[in-house]
């Protein structure tokens, strides 16, 4: 039985995750704060210790029991415009929480290691981003998952913990039969379009409309939450074969603007939306679309919800599910 601790595994992603794993092959651990989620939310046979990142005696205290063969590190703080107001509590959680799981990963000798990254780190960007681009984040978020990928790579060389780098390219989407999807107020376009909908206010803020795009909105390019999780779960499978750590894009490889996704919710809401445009965010790129070559070389996999409806009508249908049930 492979012993596996997933950080944050109450959150979005990691109750996705936790649905598609082997039960059968995987001992699951989950270490989350609770703060956002619930621990109820998670099937009743996983292990779940409400232990807070920064929390030194209690996280040693748990990689001592359960001697863990690897970790998914899941657990950050993750809204770009919330990092801009609070930059100390993502610094505490992004990078001194994340020198604690690596700290004890470390001493408890484990032998693999996935962490959860973001396109963030890439900053602007002209063209298609690949795996060595430039790394120059414009937000104070991106710049805490830099420092958390550097960490790691000093941390675990000349050791013999293989890991794998993910960089999220704006997470979406739900998975409706499992009931899963993100649970919050966080700042998130798809999710703010949603709830506006659902409470019948047909009037959405468009924050600028003066980038160099074709529409003049934000690109961004999106994956649905079950494509995500099913990555690293096809990453803890190929550890074995892998000679060395890799950093790895997750993305579909299109870029879609801010009008694009407008557009594709209006299609779902048959109604017209009102467009307020503002001025842009600080912290806010201009564009941002993934190379996924690497990525597909690696994996060969076959995603199944990357057109954009998919993944905007699963947002849509999970929110007027939240909306009558919590």
């Amino acid at each position: 039985m492979y012993n596996i601790l997933i950080t944050g595994g109450a959150g979005y992603i990691g109750r996705q995750i936790i649905n598609l794993i082997d039960k059968k092959k995987f001992n699951i651990v989950v270490v989350d704060n609770l703060n956002t989620t619930k621990k109820n939310y998670l099937p009743k046979n996983i292990k779940v210790e409400k232990i807070n990142i920064l929390n030194k005696k209690k996280l040693e205290k748990l990689f001592s029991i359960y001697n863990f063969d690897g970790v998914i590190h899941l657990a950050a703080k993750c809204v770009v415009s919330e990092s801009q107001k609070y930059p100390d509590i993502y610094y505490e959680t992004n990078i001194i929480g994340t020198k604690n799981i690596i700290r004890y990963s470390k001493k408890f000798k484990v032998k693999h290691f996935i962490f959860s990254s973001s396109c963030s780190i890439y900053g602007n960007s002209d063209g298609i981003v690949k795996e060595n681009n430039k790394k120059k984040p414009v937000s104070y978020y991106g710049k805490t998952k830099l420092i958390g990928e550097n960490l790691i790579k000093r941390s675990f060389k000349n050791t013999k913990i293989k890991f794998v780098i993910l960089r999220y390219f704006n997470v979406v989407g739900a998975d409706l039969k499992n009931k899963i999807g993100e649970i919050g107020d966080k700042d998130r376009l798809f999710n703010n379009i949603s709830k506006k909908i659902i409470n019948k206010n047909f009037k959405i803020n468009i924050y600028g409309n003066d980038y160099k795009t074709k529409d003049g909105t934000c690109i961004r390019d999106y994956m649905h939450v079950y494509d995500l999780a099913a990555i690293h779960l096809i990453c803890l499978k190929k550890f074995k074969h892998i000679k060395k750590s890799l950093e790895l894009n997750c993305s579909y490889g299109k870029g879609y603007s801010v009008l694009d996704i407008v557009k594709s919710f209006e299609k779902i809401a048959k109604r017209k939306i009102n467009l307020i445009y503002k001025e842009r965010r600080n912290g806010d790129t201009e564009k941002v679309i993934a190379s996924n070559k690497k990525l597909n070389q690696f994996i060969k996999w076959k995603p199944k919800f990357n057109k954009l409806d998919s993944m905007v009508s699963t947002t849509f249908l999970w929110n007027k599910y939240l909306n009558k049930n919590l």
